[in-house]
């Protein structure tokens, strides 16, 4: 029998990444040119941290330094932005701003911030020359809280669209959605953006919730070539169990998973899916396997709310 401590719940009053302590999300949103950027902060000493990329087209700065076997395993921020290639610069505005706030890996000669970040293509949503910049990670950043975190058409997701396998004409309205769970006396939570070449379903009952029915499962074959590149999912995953940097890798493809169950089809060649995992490491030590299952849930539901949200 599953005791009353073990089951899980949303956490009271905020069922989002931010239900996480110590974790704060920020937007910043150019409603007129459709892009935006959403700063995760973390707490000041920085998060245990791994990711993996396993979208064929990303666009990402210092993922590689989160593969497990390398020498920095903390970070002090991530930054998701709009603007494809170019919209990686607001992780600059987010680093400076951490400087200031002394908040960074510390160094000889001065602290230096590590903010992992990663990008969608938003390019054809509004103007093409208007992009994320230092000035709109920054402000991100600032904007930062511990509040339930705004969903739908703001920051990242502002210029989101999903399922392009036809054309542009059949792209949908996707966002940002965030959500988490309590499990153990640990808190797991998920913020994600869905800009995917395929549609989003329902893991429950295989609705689809944002996209086109007709070109789910083998039916997608039918669909349209897609410029690569062009097309991604974004997940940050915070909790405060307690984690090494190989368990945090480990949760990286639970999330990928996560990504998987609702995107039909994901992870395709016109994808760059990419996936972080932070850890504050204030909580208890709980088994890997049920922190995967609670993981691959949290990105899922995510998904989900953000697509919904775009649409309200």
């Amino acid at each position: 029998m599953i005791t009353e401590a073990l089951r899980w719940t949303e956490p009271v009053g905020n069922a989002t990444i931010t239900a996480v302590s110590g974790i704060e999300v920020g937007h910043w949103t150019d409603e007129r040119a459709r892009t935006g950027c959403t700063v995760v902060l973390t707490p000041g000493n920085g998060c245990i941290a791994s990711g993996r990329v396993l979208g064929p087209a990303p666009g990402s700065r210092e993922s590689v330094l989160l593969e497990p076997d390398r020498t920095v395993d903390r970070v002090h921020a991530v930054v998701l932005s709009g603007g494809s290639a170019y919209g990686l610069a607001a992780a600059c505005g987010a680093m400076d701003w951490l400087e200031e706030q002394g908040r960074g890996f510390e160094t000889e000669f001065g602290l230096v911030p590590i903010v992992p970040a990663a990008v969608i293509y938003d390019l054809g949503e509004g103007d093409p020359k208007v992009r994320p910049g230092a000035d709109a990670g920054r402000a991100a950043a600032e904007a930062a809280h511990t509040g339930p975190v705004a969903m739908g058409r703001v920051g990242v997701g502002t210029g989101a669209r999903i399922s392009r396998l036809r054309d542009r004409g059949g792209a949908a309205p996707s966002g940002v959605g965030s959500y988490a769970v309590a499990w153990g006396g640990a808190v797991v939570g998920a913020l994600a953006v869905s800009n995917a070449v395929g549609s989003l379903v329902d893991p429950d009952d295989g609705s689809v919730v944002a996209g086109e029915a007709d070109l789910v499962g083998l039916a997608a074959l039918s669909g349209g070539s897609v410029l690569p590149g062009t097309n991604t999912t974004l997940v940050v995953v915070a909790t405060d169990a307690a984690l090494t940097k190989s368990e945090a890798h480990a949760l990286s493809l639970a999330a990928h998973i996560g990504i998987a169950r609702v995107t039909r089809p994901s992870h395709t060649t016109g994808d760059g899916d990419t996936a972080f995992v932070l850890a504050t490491c204030d909580g208890p030590r709980l088994p890997l396997q049920a922190l995967s299952i609670a993981v691959q849930e949290v990105v899922a539901r995510a998904l989900i709310l953000g697509a919904k949200a775009a649409r309200s």
